[in-house]
């Protein structure tokens, strides 16, 4: 007996089933897609990189948490209305804005891959990451900007407020804490998001980090970046944030603030006055030459052409103009090349900044922006006042601006409210 009893010790032991490690869980249910707690240790994990590199202390572990599910819930939610409505960012597009993010950073993509592997970010992660925001801001672009109007009439009234009223050229540096009130909210749920707001507002006042405070508590997509929203002109800005600011000098936080997006706390860091200006602003007159990249058409082979095209220009053995019509791959070709007079903001930032670094008569080396590889030459500069068409078409611009960022929040509130989530966030 005693050895049939130890046989079956042995053989228990042998077929017995090891301890389970858990791999993985559930944290969070996006309409039919899970949230899985991988993800949201990476969500946190790259959100104190980039709170450290602002300087701003991260919350704790739990508050964090809460920041980046509830994140991770609006991107999932957005990324599935793109793929249902057909938003697709091929490989090619991905290749070109994973390039031109290495490029703004001053690298090459071999020393941008490398960088971003010793932060701990695999690359293939990254690039699921920007293929995700390309396709949210085509999605935001369908569903919100593409839809704004400006009328002529506002353009009026605009304008003449710009005109008559000084206050209206101001600009303010502000920070804000939001604090989301879902739509159709009980009058409970309501209470407590105020008391929620009252709270933050009391710590700013008693001198706690106001960047700290925004990544802890607030809803808002900017969180992450202490609630900065920049310097936003008057004109830009909901009337109830520029009512409040008026009242505040720099430095000042204000008093809690209701919206049909929730509650809000502002933070004036600074103000200047700036608007649409009477003064004459800087004109270049420029040429320049476009080589696209494409699956035929690879970087290295675009930089080379425009480097010998220089080359050959600079050592007069060529004419700027005639290789634009030989060479140059956009409508400018027929005219050499020449854009005519541009304003700033009249072109995409790394073609100004490039040449605005010129001399007159000066030829760029080979630029990189959207559009593929250029090189310019500067041929005039003047001042010039700013004609009554131009300044409508930068008060439409203003107007389409405040507009959309508008629009654009009260579309998220109404895509989270009508998304089916369930969180398990607390199932430890």
């Amino acid at each position: 007996m005693r050895k049939f009893i130890v046989l079956l010790a042995a053989l228990a032991a042998a077929t017995s089933v090891p301890a389970v490690t858990l791999v993985d869980r559930i944290v969070a249910v996006v309409n039919k897609e899970v949230i899985t707690l991988s993800e949201l240790n990476d969500a946190v994990a790259a959100a104190e990189r980039e709170l450290r590199r602002r300087g701003t202390a991260p919350p704790e572990r739990s508050v964090l948490e809460r920041q980046m599910l509830e994140r991770l819930i609006l991107d999932r939610a957005q990324a599935q209305m793109a793929r249902d409505t057909g938003i697709r960012i091929d490989e090619l597009q991905l290749d070109r804005a994973v390039q031109r993010i290495a490029q703004s950073n001053n690298m090459t993509l071999a020393d941008f891959r490398a960088a971003l592997e010793r932060d701990g970010l695999a690359y293939d992660t990254f690039r699921k990451e920007v293929r995700e925001q390309i396709a949210l801001s085509r999605l935001r672009e369908r569903e919100v900007d593409d839809r704004i109007q400006v009328s002529d009439s506002e353009i009026d009234l605009f304008l003449e407020a710009m005109s008559s009223a000084p206050a209206e050229r101001t600009e303010y540096n502000l920070a804000h804490v939001l604090i989301r009130v879902p739509e159709q909210a009980s009058p409970e749920r309501i209470e407590a998001a105020k008391t929620r707001a009252e709270r933050v507002r009391a710590d700013a006042l008693a001198g706690n980090d106001f960047a700290k405070l925004a990544a802890s508590f607030s809803d808002a997509p900017d969180a992450l970046r202490g609630g900065a929203l920049g310097w936003r002109s008057q004109d830009r800005l909901p009337e109830l944030f520029a009512d409040a600011l008026q009242k505040l000098k720099p430095g000042d936080t204000s008093e809690v603030l209701r919206s049909p997006a929730g509650f809000h706390i502002l933070k004036l860091v600074d103000r200047r006055v700036a608007g649409i200006s009477d003064a004459p602003v800087a004109q270049t007159r420029l040429r320049h030459i476009l080589i696209r990249t494409s699956e035929t058409v690879a970087e290295a082979e675009a930089r080379r052409r425009l480097t010998d095209i220089r080359a050959r220009v600079l050592s007069g053995a060529a004419d700027f103009a005639e290789m634009a019509r030989a060479n140059s791959d956009d409508a400018t070709a027929a005219r050499g090349g020449e854009l005519d007079w541009v304003y700033p903001g009249d072109t995409v930032p790394e073609f100004e900044r490039a040449f605005q670094d010129l001399k007159v008569g000066d030829i760029s080396q080979p630029v990189r922006t959207p559009f593929g590889y250029h090189i310019i030459q500067v041929l005039q500069r003047r001042s010039a006042d700013v004609s009554p068409e131009r300044k409508r078409l930068q008060a439409r611009q203003v107007l389409r601006e405040r507009k959309s960022d508008e629009e654009y929040q009260e579309w998220l509130r109404q895509l989270r409210d009508r998304t089916y989530v369930e969180v398990r966030l607390e199932d430890r």
